[in-house]
């Protein structure tokens, strides 16, 4: 199985970007993806996740209302539209898939990760 996050840069407070996450080798429709990040000199967090089906999703606090999470079942895609960027949103992002329809903050119920893509907000 093989995660490509992609869409990473460097953006403004207040601009918005999107991530997106290519995925392969891997029964798509029947799992849980979720996004991560690591902000500097932290540890890896939960940004949000996405139900098999694309129809429920979760965010961490610190992201809701800002940042969507969808997905493209028919393209194995998944994405992190991200809005009104705040300096903290710095962070390399991660995408994941597990082999359960799970999509929660627990990063050890994930099987597979991608190799991260780089967000970085300035003033």
């Amino acid at each position: 199985v093989q995660l490509q996050a992609s869409g990473g840069g460097l953006v403004q407070v207040g601009d918005s970007l999107r991530l997106s996450c290519a995925t392969s080798g891997h029964r798509w429709g029947t799992s849980g993806m979720a996004w991560f990040r690591r902000r500097p000199g932290q540890d890896r967090e939960y940004v949000g996740g996405i139900s098999p089906d694309g129809v429920r999703t979760r965010y961490a606090d610190s992201v809701k209302g800002r940042f969507t999470i969808s997905r493209e079942n028919n393209k194995n895609t998944m994405f992190l539209q991200m809005s009104d960027l705040k300096l903290e949103d710095t962070a390399v992002y991660y995408c994941t898939i597990g082999r359960s329809p799970d999509y929660e903050a627990n990063d050890r119920g994930y099987d597979w990760w991608g190799q991260g893509t780089q967000v970085t907000v300035s003033s």
